[in-house]
């Protein structure tokens, strides 16, 4: 049987024992722990060798332990202190005198009492402590005492330091458990024979190179063989973040629809953020537990005053739209409010108030803020996709054609679009898809038209379909993550697993 360097090298270190662990073999071959374990495999594949492994549990002192060790345990700290106050002390004078704090005292009564070590009762609303003797060393005192040296296998303990284990595992912090795997390769008896057969280590060449050929020497040389079907080494090459590659997928399918993607800024004024949408002033999503607002600076600046005037009018009494608005004192200080924008809609309607003719096809991809309490499905920080077309006779078919496209772009061929209702638009419309993986229907956008009370006040004339949703839900369904958190949590194998998407 034609056999590699190092299994050579392995089976002649098995020839006498035929049972030595990794560490034996490398110290008496020199070879790295992956060599040995490479040799290993191939010989198991041959049924030369078997690999075993033996699991042993060991026991250490934590840092409470360690405490212990110097210190006492608090009980016995405790008990000693009431001791030397004549076997009579109060709890404060106990604590007090043993330099407990009261809740380490307050446990360390529990222990005490369970042990039997003192008698505890009230007098007057006042705890008192007895105790008669200093107490015997436990198993537990015992096992501490044992641990002192370093750490010790569990299965070599004795009954008794056994429960003192079985004691001390409940208290935190005194005892480090740890788990360990020692492997070792046994020759089977083909292993055997062929192990008696090697008399010297065949040497080999893993290079053909110029020399060996030029000079001839090739023909009196053993060439390796190389398995070219074995699995080689994991390789982690550098590669964009998973959240990264789903967000370019996002911004492809809209650029091969026709969209142009724009941006906008962070920090955005109240007034394109919400009185430019028709948000009320009194509306609670702009309250401070909704919204992020900016200390210094804390106002920014308007936009024309006609325009201004022309919002304000709108939110007071409705101006030209044929709308009531909603009837109160517009305020220009609470406009002028500097916040993290909560949503990218505040990006799509500054662009409208400066592009005002059709055709319009955008979109943006970008982050948006909100003061949520964070948990599996709700972050303070997050993605939001959302898009406009404006055009001379578009309609809501169009706006559903247009996000029916999108997602199946996406991979997500089922779409269902149901009434709602949304702020700015009417008529208005939830966009849902079918999770195959999940077996149920997810809602991920919003969408309708831009309402005139959003648009007139601009000096637009011509329909503006309009949607926006969460990017996250998308990323969750597309990378099989239930728990939004995780996609921030930079789990570098995670991260390592997820493959680069094409």
């Amino acid at each position: 049987m034609e056999l590699h360097k190092l299994e050579q090298i392995v089976l002649l270190a098995l020839k006498e024992e035929r049972r030595l662990s990794i560490s034996e073999i490398r110290g008496r071959t020199k070879l790295s722990e992956a060599a040995i374990m490479r040799a290993a495999l191939w010989l198991a594949s041959k049924n030369l060798a078997k690999i075993e492994e033996e699991k042993r549990t060991f026991l250490q002192l934590g840092s409470e332990g360690k405490k212990f060790l110097r210190e006492g345990s608090p009980e016995r700290r405790l008990v000693s202190s009431v001791l030397d106050l004549n076997g009579r002390a109060t709890f404060d004078q106990a604590a007090r005198a043993s330099g407990l704090e009261k809740q380490e005292a307050t446990i360390a009564i529990g222990w005490a009492k369970q042990k039997n070590w003192v008698t505890v009762r009230k007098e007057k609303e006042t705890l008192i402590l007895e105790a008669r003797q200093e107490p015997e060393f436990g198993p537990d005192e015992k096992l501490i005492d044992t641990l002192m040296e370093g750490r010790l296998p569990v299965d070599k303990l004795s009954s008794e330091l056994l429960a003192g284990l079985n004691a001390l595992r409940r208290r935190p912090g005194v005892l480090i458990l740890s788990d360990e795997a020692k492997r070792y390769i046994v020759l089977t008896d083909d292993g055997a024979k062929e192990a008696r057969q090697i008399v010297q280590v065949a040497k080999e060449v893993s290079l053909l190179t110029q020399d060996l050929i030029r000079t001839g020497r090739w023909r009196d040389v053993k060439l390796r063989r190389f398995d070219v079907t074995a699995p080689g080494p994991a390789v982690y090459p550098g590669k964009v973040h998973p959240i990264r590659q789903i967000i370019q997928e996002v911004r492809e399918s809209f650029l091969e629809m026709g969209f142009t993607e724009i941006r906008g800024p962070l920090v955005e004024m109240a007034f394109w953020n919400f009185d430019a949408l028709y948000q009320p002033q009194d509306h609670p999503a702009r309250e401070m537990q909704d919204t992020f607002y900016i200390a210094h600076p804390n106002l920014g600046d308007l936009p024309a005053e006609e325009v201004t005037r022309a919002v304000g009018k709108v939110h007071e009494n409705g101006w030209i739209t044929g709308s009531t608005g909603w009837g109160y004192k517009w305020s220009l200080d609470e406009a002028r409010k500097l916040v993290l924008r909560t949503h990218t809609t505040a990006t799509t309607i500054r662009y409208l108030a400066e592009h005002k003719e059709p055709p319009l096809k955008v979109f943006s991809v970008d982050r948006v803020y909100r003061n949520e309490k964070v948990d599996y499905k709700h972050l303070a920080e997050f993605h939001q996709v959302e898009g406009i077309v404006m055009d001379k006779k578009v309609t809501l078919r169009d706006l559903m054609g247009t996000l029916n496209e999108f997602y199946r772009k996406l991979g997500m061929e089922k779409v269902q679009f149901w009434p709602s209702y949304f702020p700015y638009t009417e008529p208005s419309v939830q966009t849902t898809v079918f999770v195959p993986e999940l077996e149920r229907w997810i809602e991920l956008c919003g969408m309708g038209i831009f309402r005139p009370e959003v648009v007139r006040p601009f000096g637009i004339k011509h329909p503006v379909l309009a949607w926006g949703g969460g990017l996250e839900r998308i990323i969750m369904i597309k990378l099989g993550v239930d728990d939004m958190r995780y996609l921030y949590k930079n789990d570098l194998s995670w991260i390592r697993r997820m493959p680069i998407r094409r």
